[in-house]
Formats: C-alpha cells, structure tokens, sequence
C-alpha cells in the first residue's frame, strides 16, 4: 500500500509519538533515553524548533513540537534513524526498531494544546512509574519547574497555554498538574482557572521564527510542486547566476556558494529530491547530500546564510505563484 503523503505546516504545531517496535523497554537504560534525548536536542537546535512539552518513557515517547521553515519530517527522520542505527550498532541487531514510522497530529486548537502538554507531563503518573512528574527525569515537567540544568522546553511558549503572564501562567499550570497527579485522571478532562495578577511580568514569545497558531503567527509561504529543472532555474535566476556555471566542473567559491544555497533550499523547503537536483545538476548524489547537510548547519550558525535562504525562498514563493501547473512542472 501507497503511503499518504503527510501535509505539514510551516511553524505548526503537532504532538509526534512513536513506540519501540517489540515494546522492548530500551529506555529503561537511562544511557540510551540520554542519548535519545540528545539527538532530539540537536535535532530541536539544527532545525529550528520549539517544544512545548516532551516525555520518554519506557517503550516509547511523546513530543509536542512548533515546526520552522524545515519541514516536520526531516528533524523526524534523523532523530529516529540515527538513533535506530547506533543503538543496533551498539547491540548487535538489525531491522527496524520502530514500530512504524512518527505519528503526527497537528494542533489547531488552544484549549487541546494545554490538555496536550498536561496529558503529556503527566505520562509518568498514569503509567504508575512516578507519583510525581517532577520524579521522572526524562520528562519537560522538571523543566519548568527549574529542575534541570538544559531545558528541552521552551519553557515560556509552554506556558502561554496556560495564561499570559509569567506568575499567573506558572501557578495555572502547577495547578492543572498537581490536580493530575493526585486524580490520576486522563489530563486530557483536566480544566484550570489562570489566577490574575496586577504585577505580572507579561511571557514572550520568539517573533523571529515562522509561526501560524492561535499565538498570533503568520501563515506559511505558499510552495506548489515544482520540476527540479524548473526549480534550479528560477534559484539561479534570483541569484543571478548562470545555471550551466552551477552545472559545470567550476569550483570557484562563489559557485560552490551558489550550490550550497539552492541545495538547501530545496531540500528543506521545496520538497526536492537529492537525486532530482544531482540530476539537474548532473552532480553525484553524495555530493547534493553534502551540501544539504552543511547548508544545515550554515542556516543554525550564520545569520546572513539563514537570511539569505528567507530572501531566495520568498523570492521564489513570488515567482512560482505567477505561474501556471504546466510551467511549474516543466
């Protein structure tokens, strides 16, 4: 069977889970929950996101994720591939350690996200290994709470669910998840009552990334379906360079520049394959995959390099929007 393509928004919200495939506890080892948890937190740093809330238990795991302009699936893949590969590698088995590929729920609904995040914290008491989240390490409840040195958490975007200021938000949400605990009720039934507070230090949110939720965030640019030809031309056209310079054997570093900035921006935002742009581009495929990866980390490190993506990507958002499907597809 087919699988269905995902539709992912730019700077959406989504609750992403997954379970290990045989329901093996590997994550009763506290080394590899460690090692899980730091791909996510390099993966959360390389592409932008925000997590709002994250548990992993035993056999499986829970993220609640604000997405950038790279897209949900990519930061997935590698969290949970990479992870597969070396703890194989580490124990000396083969197939897959997942049960299926990430689930992805997208939320659309403020109320939802609050009971998302409290169901999510709370993961530990309803599965009885903690009578109180703050005891269960691997966990974003700690977090907020101050009980942990690095936070995964974006700890005011996760209390935005939960009120507008920082004292009325924190108590709110202490609240909710104390009542949680003690219930041991599904906190997706749980209600809370923000309390008001005159000398109340207002949250904040990051207005540099994308955004589109009920926090007041803009919408995604538009991106249809381009042919990969078409696709190097127009990025060329807006870079104002040749397009049989980038094609050709030429390794002179405005050039090789030129490559790294249409890989990346193919790949991360406009749904083009390696193999389609090595194609066009008539490079090794390893080469394209090269690029991508380094335009990754030029995009988290360098602000004119993450700049200059925004600039080619509106610019192109423009063009191919005055185009018809046939011109689009080549």
């Amino acid at each position: 069977m087919v699988r269905r393509a995902r539709v992912e928004i730019e700077g959406g919200l989504y609750h992403v889970y997954n379970r290990v495939a045989s329901g093996e506890p590997i994550f009763s080892d506290p080394e590899e929950a460690v090692e899980f948890v730091e791909i996510i937190r390099e993966t959360k740093k390389r592409d932008g996101w925000n997590v709002l809330a994250w548990c992993v238990m035993s056999n499986h795991y829970h993220l609640v994720i604000r997405t950038s302009t790279v897209p949900l699936w990519r930061g997935m893949h590698r969290i949970q591939n990479l992870f597969s590969r070396r703890f194989n590698k580490r124990h000396g088995r083969t197939g897959s350690l997942w049960q299926s590929r990430y689930k992805a729920k997208y939320v659309e609904d403020e109320s939802y996200l609050g009971r998302l995040v409290l169901y999510v914290h709370l993961n530990p008491v309803d599965a009885g290994v903690a009578e109180k989240p703050e005891e269960y390490v691997f966990g974003g409840h700690r977090e907020i709470k101050r009980r942990a040195r690095s936070a995964l958490v974006d700890i005011d975007e996760t209390l935005l669910c939960f009120g507008s200021g920082t004292k009325e938000s924190r108590r709110s949400y202490l609240n909710a998840i104390s009542v949680g605990a003690k219930s041991g009720a599904d906190a997706g039934r749980l209600s809370w009552h923000p309390f008001s507070s005159k000398n109340d230090d207002a949250l904040e949110i990051d207005q540099a990334s994308p955004k589109i939720d009920f926090l007041g965030r803009s919408t995604d640019l538009e991106r249809p379906t381009l042919d990969p030809r078409v696709f190097l031309n127009l990025v060329c056209g807006l870079l104002e360079v040749d397009m049989a310079i980038v094609s050709s054997r030429v390794r002179d570093r405005g050039t090789a520049a030129a490559r790294k900035l249409i890989v990346t921006l193919g790949v991360e935002r406009w749904r083009q394959s390696r193999t389609g742009l090595a194609r066009v581009m008539q490079k090794n495929p390893d080469m394209v995959s090269w690029w991508a990866g380094e335009g990754a980390k030029s995009r988290v490190n360098d602000p004119k390099y993450a700049s200059e993506l925004d600039r080619l990507d509106e610019g192109l958002a423009t063009k191919a929007a005055k185009m018809t499907e046939a011109e689009r597809l080549g």
